[in-house]
Order: structure tokens, then sequence, then C-alpha cells
């Protein structure tokens, strides 16, 4: 393992994400055309996806490995930090609503497709910025400061992560049938759609 495997995950974790915000606005732009259901089971998926992953593997080892560690070892990035665990803190609570904003529009009809428009604009809008200021402030700082035993605790946490979108693992059992959806029907760049 390189000393710097978990900063190559991490930005192949926000990479693989970042496509997948973009396409998802593709899709939401372009509207369900003449495949509704295929529309709305998409961009479910990859709704799911985001609470499945980023949410719930990502998130929890940049907060509670390596934003302690940065901030102890730079303090001047404090503020970078609050904002962006302030960003975690809203983040799976906002990628729920937005599933919960995407089934109104698909059950109750076009009157709320506006509504799901703005916020998944405002939410990619936020996701984006966040990950922006944590490549741009947090991992040079990190690469700056931590030791050789700070990036080995690191490289273990994230490579247990194995996000398949990254393009490096082949998905659990379990997450086949949602990695193939995402895949063979998203508009690129995150498939092939």
């Amino acid at each position: 393992m390189t000393r710097h495997s978990a900063l190559q995950t991490i930005r192949d974790e926000h990479a693989s994400l970042a496509a997948m915000l973009q396409s998802m606005r593709l899709m939401v732009q372009k509207g369900p055309g003449d495949n509704r259901r295929q529309f709305f089971d998409v961009l479910r998926g990859m709704l799911f996806y985001i609470d499945e992953f980023p949410e719930r593997l990502h998130h929890p080892k940049e907060s509670n490995l390596l934003f302690p560690k940065v901030v102890k070892l730079a303090p001047k990035v404090m503020g970078a930090v609050d904002k962006l665990e302030r960003d975690h803190m809203r983040s799976e609570k906002a990628a729920r609503d937005l599933q919960h904003l995407l089934l109104a529009w698909d059950l109750l009809g076009p009157s709320r497709r506006t509504e799901f428009e703005e916020a998944i604009g405002q939410y990619i809008d936020a996701y984006l910025e966040h990950m922006n200021l944590e490549e741009n402030v947090i991992l040079p700082e990190a690469e700056r400061c931590f030791s050789d035993d700070d990036w080995r605790l690191l490289n273990e946490a994230f490579a247990e992560n194995a996000d398949p979108l990254t393009g490096h693992y082949r998905p659990a059992e379990a997450y086949e049938r949602l990695f193939s959806l995402i895949v063979t029907r998203a508009p690129a760049p995150i498939g092939l759609g």
C-alpha cells in the first residue's frame, strides 16, 4: 500500500460522485421523455447509491479520521472543517429529502417537477463545492503534515470502502443490480445509457 493510497481513494470517490452528480443534472434537464419508468428508476438508484456509499462509508471516515487529525496538525483549516462537518450533518437528510421529492414527482406528476429540479440543482452545486473545498484545502494540508502512522490508519480505513463506481472494485453481490442499473442506463459521464 502506498503512502497516499487514501488520498487516491478519496479523489477517486470524489470523481465518481462528481460524474454521477453531473449525469443526474443532465437527466433532470432532459426529463423523463418516453421512458418514464427507466428515468425514475435510474434517478432513484443514483440517490440510493449516494445514501449508501458516500453518506455511510466515505463521510464518516472523513469526519472521524481525516478532519480531526488535519485540524490538530494544521489549526488554520478549522473554518473549512467546520463548514465540511455542517455539510456532512445535512447531506444524509438532503439525500433522503431528494428521494422523497423524486417520489412525489413520479407519483403525483409534473406539478412536483419544479420543486425537485430546484432541490437537486442546489444539492449538486453544494456537493461539488464541498468536494472542491476538501480537495483544495484539506487534502493538501494532510499531504503536508501527516506522518507515516497517520497515513497508515487512513489508508486502511479508506481501503475498506470498495466503491464499485470508482472502477477499481466489483460490486458486492447485494449491490450488483443497483450498479448495473446505474452503469447501463444512466447517461455519461457515469453510465452508458
